[in-house]
């Protein structure tokens, strides 16, 4: 099967996994797909405060009829909707303006979302058009409030912060992303990860003036290209939509993890730990055990899906792809 592709909106494009633009394929209701999601954040060894901050949400809607002379034979059936919201930001700047920034971000945002008209629970390619344009002026109303704020006041002059978030609504998972936080998906023993660094090194990477390799221990990879904060509103995300299997598990992190802790060795901890509350545990621990050098924050969602829709995507063979 073709690998991802990308779907124009006025302002962005999203990067669809082939499963997710399934033509129209039925989905488990979305309250059918639940969610086991454990989070821990530390500041670790070195830093005196925690400039990272997170938040889990589930968000619902339903229907009850309260009284009705109709009868119960010709009442739809009144499903109800549920999805999950996940992010992890990690900020910067001087003092204390980092964990403001981070801070700031999250709250606004959600703020935002609370006032929002739609919080998109039915998906299809138009649905999924809209809920990326209203994040992505979402993300840049978030951007005008930190920039006003650190114009504002000269101890947080310059702050901004990474946001990683993750929006799953049934079946279906959307990844927003800017900075050097991530998204991984893992199935079935692999770890893959959904988001690209915007740091320096990795832009280095891509131009080919450095080997992949060296991104890790390049003395760009800390230096961001893509971040929250001081643009007046003038940012873009990364966005990828694809589709959740059962027994799928997606982690979001700062790179206080990824920087302690490679990739085969979180592979092997989720591997080792099912469980969300324990393995976020374990992967802390580890970051701690391996220097601790930066605050440190780990959320950990689990999925199951109903019988009926327990069959794996067309393309599970690659997890980037579902």
């Amino acid at each position: 099967m073709a690998g991802d592709f990308e779907l124009e909106t006025a302002e962005l494009e999203i990067l669809i996994s082939p499963s997710a633009h399934d033509g129209g394929a039925p989905k488990p209701a979305s309250s059918a797909v639940q969610a086991r999601i454990a989070a821990l954040s530390h500041p670790g060894k070195v830093r005196p405060t925690n400039e990272d901050h997170f938040l889990v949400t589930q968000v619902r809607r339903e229907q009850h009829v309260l009284v009705t002379n109709v009868p119960q034979k010709h009442l739809p059936n009144l499903a109800s909707d549920e999805g999950y919201l996940m992010v992890v930001a990690d900020g910067m700047g001087g003092m204390a303006a980092g964990e403001v920034a981070s801070r700031l971000a999250i709250t606004t945002g959600l703020k935002l979302v609370q006032k929002s008209v739609k919080w998109g629970f039915k998906i299809n390619q138009k649905e999924a058009r809209e809920l990326v344009e209203r994040v992505h002026r979402q993300l840049q109303e978030i951007d005008r409030v930190l920039t006003e704020r650190g114009d504002s006041d000269r101890k947080l002059f310059g702050m901004g912060t990474t946001l990683t978030a993750a929006y799953s609504v049934g079946v279906d998972l959307f990844v927003f992303h800017m900075g050097d936080s991530r998204a991984y998906l893992y199935r079935k023993g692999k770890l893959s990860q959904l988001t690209k660094d915007h740091t320096v090194a990795q832009a280095m990477a891509d131009a080919g003036y450095i080997a992949p390799e060296e991104v890790r221990t390049h003395n760009k990879r800390n230096a961001l290209t893509n971040f929250l904060g001081g643009h007046s509103g003038k940012v873009k995300a990364d966005v990828r939509w694809l589709r959740l299997a059962d027994g799928d598990r997606i982690l979001l992190c700062s790179d206080g993890l990824t920087e302690m802790v490679e990739d085969a060795a979180i592979a092997r901890i989720l591997s080792k730990h099912p469980d969300p509350t324990t393995a976020v545990q374990a992967l802390v621990d580890q970051a701690l055990a391996g220097g601790g050098r930066d605050n440190i924050t780990v959320v950990v969602s689990q999925y199951a899906l109903p019988t009926s829709s327990l069959a794996a995507p067309d393309d599970a063979s690659d997890p980037t792809r579902s």
